[in-house]
């Protein structure tokens, strides 16, 4: 008996092991922060909150219940945030913030054919640091006063902003070859990032990723 349960218990650990895999992916994301402040209400000043470019690197594994349903856990390191667009008297300062955050998403997967899965579920993301980049155009700079510019804003978001982020994300993923894959996901997050919001003003960040992964037998 002793040895008809071993091997069943041994059969049962081999076929969840089979329906494990992990991974690694890598890819572009585009990402926005959306706030409920009007750079426009300054007289004399045009300017808004724009996308930025930036990439994401991360591991995964994945659990498979069957052919049809699965649930997957991720890593990421992530380079997000956002830029703004200040004109005014013919000069432009364009400000890049670098949110740069561990994320963390855990989603339920459907496989509508073998190749390709959709997928949905919650994230969680971490502050690991910020950094803030300047950039004058249609006059001239005072570095100085650049320098001191981008520390000035990198302190504010560390003392102002919270150090975690809570959303939800859409996404799909294509089987192309044996374990390479390619994925796209849109990531809305929930959470007003700012401490201590002063007139219901509000900041949150969506962003894009698109890119390729392989998932290791």
């Amino acid at each position: 008996m002793k040895k008809i349960l071993l091997a069943s218990a041994l059969a049962f650990c081999a076929g969840m092991n089979a329906q494990t895999k992990f991974g690694v992916k890598a890819g572009y994301a585009l990402s926005k922060l959306n706030s409920n402040d009007d750079l426009d209400a300054f007289e004399g000043v045009s300017g808004g909150l724009k996308s930025k470019s930036g990439f994401y690197v991360g591991a995964l594994v994945e659990h498979k219940f069957n052919n049809k349903f699965a649930v997957q856990g991720e890593v990421q390191y992530a380079n997000l945030g956002g830029k703004v667009e200040v004109s005014t008297m013919g000069i432009t300062v364009t400000e890049k913030f670098n949110f740069n955050r561990i994320v963390v998403p855990v989603t339920a997967r459907y496989y509508a054919t073998p190749e390709l899965g959709v997928y949905a579920g919650p994230f969680v993301s971490f502050r690991t640091n910020t950094k803030v980049n300047i950039d004058v155009s249609g006059g001239m700079a005072n570095q100085q006063a650049v320098n001191e510019g981008e520390q000035f804003l990198e302190k504010n978001f560390d003392d102002n902003l919270k150090s975690s982020e809570f959303g939800l994300v859409l996404g799909a993923d294509y089987n192309v070859y044996k374990g390479l894959f390619v994925d796209a996901r849109y990531s809305f997050g929930l959470t007003n990032m700012i401490k201590d919001p002063v007139n219901d003003e509000k900041l949150k960040m969506n962003f894009f990723q698109i890119g390729i992964g392989y998932k290791f037998k």
